[in-house]
């Protein structure tokens, strides 16, 4: 095992190429802990708070020990920065000839056959003359770029609708058949990874693998010593969604898209194709109508009486089949309609699977409506079993990581979530507290006087409550909200006190841009207040005085009226256990811990978290939440808050 200490030393390899670089104790003994875990093959679940420097404290170890690693993080931003900073800093410290991949899932690289037809479709098909000018932008990129990974294209958005025009997905990607197959940007981040020491992938990416086989990981993962997640508190939800399965109408609706335009190329004379392709988007299109609004999710039992599903449901599938019959007859003319076709096949089945399956054991299914699309899901009520089995493997090293995993050092929840509790592979969990000074640097204030969160004015409370601390923080705030409907109200309710009472802080509200872009506007305007709902609560690094007060509106706990909760509800406490203890209190803990944890960045910041809801202290429970938060000053006096800000704005001003 290499001697982790000296590389961590002060005058060690880290301390002497990394600017600003301290040792910190936290760091060195989770450093520790991980070279041990790599060494045993073993499996850790390591919490580490904020300022700890985790990312150092798995890179050295995972670098030194040899044999192939596999990082997955939460997110492709987070990837991009282990890929571009983190890791390159940490390689160059270390003088470890190790070679590295980045590999992301393949809707994030131009696809070249996609492109080509896209191109020959003509410009006339989009919605703006802008969508036109970025297919140019993107066709000129695709001739330059070696990677063909679209977050090098930063002059078009990541949401633009082209961008769905010219990469592949599972379904519609030819493969092997490709003509384009050797130039394949996807093929090439694949073959990369193969080869690298160190292969960098997102959550998402790891679970499709896991279960589709899909993404390139399927040959990585046997060869792989080490696996690390990062970020891990995200896994339970992210495997869920993978070992489920789930269709949508806009998979239906691209079908249709690329249907159209392989037909126009390869079958311009079977005329009875375009009225069967359009006969498949109308009932597509339809299906979403039967349920108003956006946004909700519903179990079986609820859409069922819903007359109109069943029946749209039904046309849909007929029209579907009737679809991959014709298809059939031409699927000999080209690559594409042969692709077309066995999606076609594919997607049916699935459907009528959803449709037909008695309550499977085990899993649960609803229905997800977004603006346009509509979505019917069967997901597993425990991913124990399954996540247990990929552990169960060939030997190797499993890393579990980040600042939220236990409610009060207690890991058992999340370790019976995702598996790990098992005899023949239990898991070693440790916790190592933040370096940063809490009991002088952060205030919690719950204040006084507030309904309980279920009642009608509980917003326009809260705003109330708010509005003094705003004052004495003189804006420089994040309005954390538990839903979009509380954050919208937050934000109607702030402009007209804002106005009321002659407040010029500027008031963001999470949509008005890209996440990365509104907290850019936010550090720049140094007062600001951002009021946000999920995008927010994690991921999100706001270092010294621009953000100075976090303000959370409600225990995050999950709707209970969501199909997967209430059936994972019934299902614990049908076994004569505790939901609300076991499951859903810790949930609420770590989301809590996630959202907190945007407060305090770094050793030379200082701020109030202030939490509303008044079930922290009327709640027996209440105690423990407080209690798995950092240990900060509490209040419920806002003289001590404003005391507090007048104290740490003079430090500030002195130093």
């Amino acid at each position: 095992m290499p001697d982790i200490d000296s590389f961590f030393a002060p005058t060690g390899p880290l301390g002497k190429t990394v600017p600003g670089y301290r040792m910190r104790a936290q760091q060195l003994e989770m450093a520790q802990a991980i070279a041990g875990t790599i060494a045993a093959n073993t499996i850790l679940v390591a919490e580490a708070g904020t300022g700890t420097g985790k990312t150092f404290a798995y890179l050295v170890p995972a670098l030194l020990a040899g044999g192939k690693v596999i990082i997955s993080t939460g997110t492709k931003t987070l990837q991009d920065q282990l890929f571009n900073r983190d890791i390159p800093t940490v390689r160059a410290a270390l003088k470890a000839p190790v070679t590295v991949a980045l590999l992301k899932g393949r809707a994030n690289y131009v696809c070249h056959y996609h492109l080509e037809r896209t191109l020959q479709d003509g410009r006339a098909s989009f919605a703006s003359r802008e969508e036109a000018k970025y297919l140019q932008l993107i066709e000129r990129y695709a001739g330059v770029t070696q990677s063909g990974d679209k977050s090098g294209l930063s002059e078009v958005p990541e949401n633009a609708e082209v961008w769905q025009r010219v990469t592949s997905t599972r379904d519609n990607c030819l493969g092997s058949d490709c003509p384009n197959y050797k130039n394949c940007f996807v093929m090439e981040a694949r073959k990369q990874a193969l080869a690298a020491d160190v292969v960098v992938v997102n959550h998402h990416l790891f679970f499709a693998d896991v279960m589709l086989r899909d993404e390139g990981l399927s040959e990585l993962l046997p060869a792989c010593n080490t696996v690390i997640f990062d970020e891990a508190h995200q896994l339970p939800e992210t495997a869920s969604l993978f070992f489920g399965e789930s269709v949508s109408t806009s998979q239906l609706l691209e079908l249709a898209r690329d249907a159209e335009a392989e037909a126009l190329l390869g079958a311009k004379d079977f005329a009875a194709l375009p009225p069967a392709i359009a006969a498949m988007e109308k009932s597509a299109r339809d299906l979403r109508l039967t349920i108003e609004g956006e946004n909700t999710r519903m179990p079986l039992a609820a859409v069922m009486q819903n007359g109109k599903f069943g029946g749209a449901l039904n046309e849909l599938i007929g029209n579907l089949d009737a679809l991959g019959a014709m298809l059939e007859t031409q699927a000999e003319r080209s690559e594409g309609l042969e692709n077309c076709w066995q999606r076609a096949r594919e997607i049916a089945g699935d459907i009528k699977r959803w449709r037909d399956q008695a309550e499977a054991e085990g899993f649960v299914r609803w229905v997800e409506v977004f603006s346009h699309a509509l979505q019917l899901n069967a997901t597993p009520l425990s991913i124990a079993e399954i996540f247990n089995k990929q552990l169960s493997g060939s030997p190797r090293a499993w890393v579990f990581t980040s600042a939220t995993l236990s409610v009060k050092g207690d890991f058992s929840h999340y370790n019976s979530e995702m598996g790990l509790s098992t005899a023949s592979s239990a898991a070693q969990s440790a916790c190592w507290e933040s370096p940063f000074d809490f009991a002088n640097q952060a205030l919690l204030y719950v204040p006084a006087g507030l309904p309980e969160p279920n009642s009608r004015e509980y917003t326009e409370e809260v705003v109330k409550a708010v509005l003094p601390v705003l004052k004495a923080s003189r804006g420089r705030a994040f309005f954390l909200c538990t839903s979009l409907r509380a954050m919208q109200r937050v934000h109607e309710l702030l402009l007209v006190a804002f106005e009321r009472e002659k407040l010029d802080y500027p008031i963001l509200l999470q949509g008005q841009g890209s996440r990365s872009h509104m907290l850019e506007r936010f550090r720049k305007m140094g007062n600001a207040v951002l009021i946000g709902s999920q995008s927010f609560w994690e991921g999100v690094d706001v270092r010294g005085e621009a953000l100075s007060l976090v303000v959370i509106d409600k225990l995050p706990f999950a709707p209970p009226d969501d199909p997967v909760l209430s059936a994972r509800i019934e299902k614990i406490n049908k076994e004569g256990r505790n939901a609300f203890m076991e499951y859903q209190l810790p949930r609420a803990v770590i989301n809590l811990k996630q959202g907190a944890g945007r407060l305090i960045r770094d050793e030379t910041d200082h701020g109030v978290l202030m939490i509303c809801d008044p079930r922290l202290i009327t709640k027996a429970y209440g105690k423990r939440i407080w209690q798995s938060l950092p240990p900060m000053k509490r209040t419920r006096e806002l003289s001590e808050v404003e005391e507090f800000f007048t104290r740490s704005d003079a430090l500030a001003q002195s130093e």
